[in-house]
């Protein structure tokens, strides 16, 4: 290991992990998760869970981990649901209906945040449209969307993902290509994408630990969302090969990740390598 990558690795505070393709494949977890965890307790590393996926809940998440035998707190969970509706709160503090292309669970989501899902009516005007990783898409909805998509209605995507990394032997279409149906249709793209590339994903892991971005590492296996946001948030990049990039996508990017791992488990032995 050079000079330059051990003081980098020993700087690290925080293991920002994406989840789906790094610390499990669809609903099988790594042989080498928990022990990855449980280095990062033994180096004092603290760490928290980001997800770009929107179909489940925060406490469907938690459950999902505790089924792995993953303990994990609300504090550690941030997806991009309370990340979309904390910038329409932000940025549209009088919308209340929206039109939503979503899974069943992440409507729920924003109705207990006090907003109201629009049906699959003309009559039944929406203030923001926002497409999702709907993994219960029905057809009537997308051309709903559409619809109002083309009136040039507040557009917003919760993520920008071409696919969710999966074991089994099919392709799990998400939020990115939903919405290139829509351009293809309308002619429009999101006005705006939340979620990883977004550096706004860390920025609360920042103020909550009251740490620089150099002292996070942000580790993924998809490098234009967990890389890229590492590059625009300044953090530490590490990128595993356990999900969608290949090496071979990886070389082809413009912003080179900070460090390539096979994986966690080569990462921990990195990390616990620098520490010592």
């Amino acid at each position: 290991m050079n000079k330059d990558l051990r003081d980098k690795l020993q700087a690290i505070r925080h293991v920002a992990l994406d989840m789906d393709g790094t610390i499990y494949l669809s609903n099988t977890i790594f042989p080498f998760t928990i022990d990855f965890l449980g280095k990062l307790d033994r180096l004092g590393i603290s760490y928290s869970f980001l997800t770009n996926n929107p179909t489940r809940s925060l406490e469907d998440y938690m459950g999902k981990l505790a089924k792995m035998g993953i303990p994990c707190t609300r504090e550690q969970m941030y997806s991009t649901v309370p990340a979309t509706i904390d910038y329409i709160r932000g940025h549209y503090s009088a919308a209340r209906k929206l039109f939503l292309l979503g899974t069943p669970s992440m409507i729920s989501q924003f109705e207990d945040a006090g907003f109201i899902s629009t049906a699959d009516s003309p009559d039944d005007v929406p203030d923001i449209i926002v497409a999702a990783f709907d993994m219960t898409l029905e057809y009537s909805r997308l051309c709903r969307a559409a619809w109002w998509v083309s009136k040039g209605l507040p557009y917003i995507a919760t993520n920008p993902d071409k696919v969710c990394p999966t074991d089994q032997p099919t392709i799990l279409v998400d939020c990115g290509s939903i919405c290139k149906c829509l351009e293809y249709a309308t002619g429009r793209q999101p006005d705006v994408t939340i979620g990883k590339p977004d550096p706004a994903m860390l920025a609360g892991i920042e103020s909550r630990y009251g740490l620089k971005p150099s002292q996070i590492a942000m580790v993924g296996d998809r490098i234009y969302t967990d890389i890229e946001m590492a590059y625009n948030a300044g953090a530490f990049g590490v990128l595993v090969l356990s999900g969608e990039t290949t090496l071979e996508m990886a070389k082809a990017w413009p912003h080179a990740p900070s460090l390539i791992c096979r994986d966690i488990e080569e990462l921990g032995c990195l990390l616990e390598e620098a520490k010592r």
